[in-house]
C-alpha cells in the first residue's frame, strides 16, 4: 500500500553500499503537523537511490513511499521506503528528473484545421 507525505527536505545523505551490494540513501523531510513539525526519515533503496541526485535541503516536494516491518531477535522494526518524489515544481506527478531532453508538447497551433490530434 503506497503513502504520500508533503514537506520541505531537511537533509539528503549520500549513498551507502554494503558488502552485499545492497545499497541505500536516507534522506529527512519536515512535515508541518500543527504547533510541532514532523521530522520524517524516510530510506531510499538500489535503482531508487539516484531520485535524491537532483533534489535539495529547503525544496518542498511530495514523497511516495511503503511502509515495510520486519522482527529480528524478538524486536519490531519499521522502515519508510520511498519510491517516488514529485518536486513543488514539478507538479506532473512524475519522479523527479531532469526533463530537458524531453520534446515540447505540440499546441493546437501545431494542427492544421483538418488534423485531429490523437
Amino acid at each position: 500500500m503506497a503513502y504520500d507525505l508533503t514537506g520541505k527536505i531537511k537533509l539528503i545523505q549520500e549513498a551507502k553500499t554494503f558488502g552485499s551490494g545492497f545499497t541505500k540513501r536516507e534522506m529527512v523531510v519536515i512535515v508541518e503537523d500543527g504547533k510541532y513539525p514532523q521530522e520524517i526519515s524516510l530510506e531510499f533503496v538500489q535503482d531508487k537511490v539516484s531520485l535524491l541526485d537532483n533534489l535539495q535541503p529547503g525544496q518542498e516536494v511530495t514523497v511516495t513511499f511503503d511502509i515495510r516491518g520486519r522482527e529480528y531477535n524478538g524486536r519490531y522494526f519499521n522502515n519508510l521506503q520511498g519510491w517516488k518524489i514529485v518536486s513543488a515544481g514539478d507538479g506532473a506527478g512524475f519522479p523527479a528528473q531532469d526533463d530537458s531532453s524531453a520534446p515540447p508538447f505540440p499546441s493546437p497551433e501545431d494542427f492544421g484545421d483538418d488534423d485531429i490530434p490523437f
